[in-house]
């Protein structure tokens, strides 16, 4: 599963971090996230897919 962050859509809610600290981390300067690695590693795979469904903006999109 691979995961990334649209950055023209992510607002800094911050909720995918809070979610999924090992796979997201936030800008110190906007506070928009990124995937910290395109590759979910194994076992993470639930808290992405709660990370994509509680986006406010849908910033959020995986592939399998």
């Amino acid at each position: 599963m691979k995961v990334q962050v649209d950055q023209d859509r992510c607002q800094g809610h911050t909720l995918c971090a809070m979610i999924a600290p090992d796979i997201f981390e936030l800008s110190d300067i906007d506070g928009h996230a990124t995937a910290i690695s395109g590759d979910v590693p194994s076992g993470s795979e639930k808290s992405v897919r709660e990370a994509v469904a509680s986006c406010p903006e849908k910033a959020i999109s995986i592939t399998e």
